[in-house]
């Protein structure tokens, strides 16, 4: 079953759409109360290391940096384990939604981490659970 991996600001409206419903920021989002996020898992792990978001601070131009360095960390086994965990999770549903809150649509974690969730699941279609 091939699954599409989309991303998604947490402030839009959930879809049925959406699929698994993963929110990808490693601090909660400002002015979302969690009983109104309509998620299936908050994976903060995977969300780049504290020293790596406060170096970016949403600069565009360290974006290329901030991309190499965030892809780096997603190579680690514990990240590898998270992104395991999502393709088990997704139990049939066509698309994975990774939610964040930045405002920048265009640099952010979840641009890097789709890419790499996507090369994951490619490299590991045994995971995807039909249901």
């Amino acid at each position: 079953m091939a699954v599409t991996v989309q991303i998604k600001r947490v402030y839009e409206a959930a879809d049925a759409a959406d699929g698994l419903r993963v929110l990808v920021d490693r601090l909660w989002p400002r002015g979302i109360a969690k009983a109104k996020l309509h998620h299936d898992l908050w994976c903060k792990d995977l969300g780049p290391s504290t020293d790596l978001r406060n170096w970016f601070g949403h600069q565009p131009e360290r974006w290329p940096q901030f991309r190499r360095d965030y892809t780096a960390e997603l190579q680690a086994d514990s990240a590898q384990a998270l992104m395991r965990s999502i393709a088990q999770a997704v139990q049939g549903r066509a698309t994975i939604t990774l939610l964040y809150g930045a405002k920048d649509t265009e640099h952010n974690q979840a641009v890097v981490l789709a890419d790499e969730l996507r090369t994951f699941l490619k490299n590991h279609p045994d995971l995807i659970t039909a249901s």
